[in-house]
């Protein structure tokens, strides 16, 4: 399992405890994303955690460095869509740009909107995501995999759009946002309502589930079984983390998370995570949350252990 923290970059709070977890925690991979306002602080995190090649330079066809895997740790490009600030200029993405029209659409509902309504322009996509695909390699970072912020490309039209921007950029992997919700539903959901409307939204997108692992394949590319954690984000603890882990199948799969810490910076921006920024990191580096892995033999990974060949 890889256990991948989103979010990198946010602010100077959680990229100190994203560190922590990939320092000391269960934390195995981690995505940056490239226009967040402490990206440096973040890229400085990584130098010091060896995650840049010695004598790092942005060089080569595609922008990357040529180098092979970095160590263990994994890190990825967690493209923003929605709810950030692009990384080209407004006139080149206006279709994904909200009331302001300097800023991306801020509320998953008010993109999934346009993707339905075909109001989205994929060519547009592929290009913000190519520009901040390559901001994060020319700062070093040889990029391992893709996801994106909300788990946007779970519909099919960004998926591709995405997908040809990672290829564009050398980029092999992507998050499979998809993954079996009701053995933890069974166990857990009746006795958590505040997580009844996740598992509703979760429910309903799974009709996209195989067209994307058709799609991935069809374009060379590579992703888990899967990735658990999405429907517990905000809300995950020991009990529900050993939930989630007790009902994982066999296979490779992703747990997503948001570790960090809370501060004045996080208060400000518009993200509803905040207390369970910490909570999470607390159980992430906890030795109950390495125990309960060992338990259920689950092997961590990063995306770099995936079979590129």
């Amino acid at each position: 399992m890889i256990v991948n923290a989103d979010d990198l970059g946010l602010t100077a709070g959680v990229n100190r405890g994203i560190a922590v977890g990939l320092r000391s925690g269960a934390l195995t991979s981690a995505t940056l994303m490239a226009m967040a306002p402490e990206f440096e602080d973040a890229v400085g995190h990584l130098e010091r955690l060896g995650c840049l090649p010695p004598n790092q330079t942005a060089s080569g066809a595609n922008g990357t460095c040529g180098c092979s895997r970095p160590g263990k740790l994994s890190i990825g490009c967690h493209v923003v869509l929605v709810d950030g600030c692009p990384a080209l200029p407004a006139a080149s993405v206006s279709s994904l740009l909200g009331a302001s029209s300097q800023e991306f659409q801020t509320t998953f509902s008010g993109f999934a909107r346009r993707v339905l309504l075909r109001r989205l322009q994929p060519d547009q996509i592929t290009a913000e995501a190519e520009a901040q695909m390559r901001r994060i390699q020319a700062a070093g970072i040889i990029l391992s995999h893709v996801d994106t912020h909300k788990h946007v490309h779970l519909f099919p039209a960004v998926l591709r759009a995405v997908l040809r921007a990672a290829r564009a950029r050398g980029v092999r992997a992507i998050r499979n946002p998809f993954a079996p919700v009701k053995p933890l539903a069974f166990a857990h959901l009746l006795r958590r309502p505040h997580l009844w409307t996740r598992y509703s939204e979760v429910t309903l997108l799974r009709r996209w589930s195989e067209s994307f692992r058709r799609t991935v394949r069809e374009e060379g590319m590579i992703t888990t079984d899967g990735t658990f954690g999405i429907m517990s984000t905000g809300a995950l603890d020991l009990e529900l983390f050993s939930a989630i882990v007790g009902c994982i199948p066999p296979g490779t799969w992703e747990f997503c998370c948001h570790p960090g810490y809370h501060d004045a910076d996080l208060a400000r921006t518009r993200t509803r995570l905040r207390e369970s920024r910490e909570r999470e990191l607390a159980l992430l580096t906890s030795s109950e949350a390495r125990d309960t892995l060992a338990r259920s033999g689950i092997e961590l990974i990063g995306y770099w252990d995936l079979n590129y060949s």
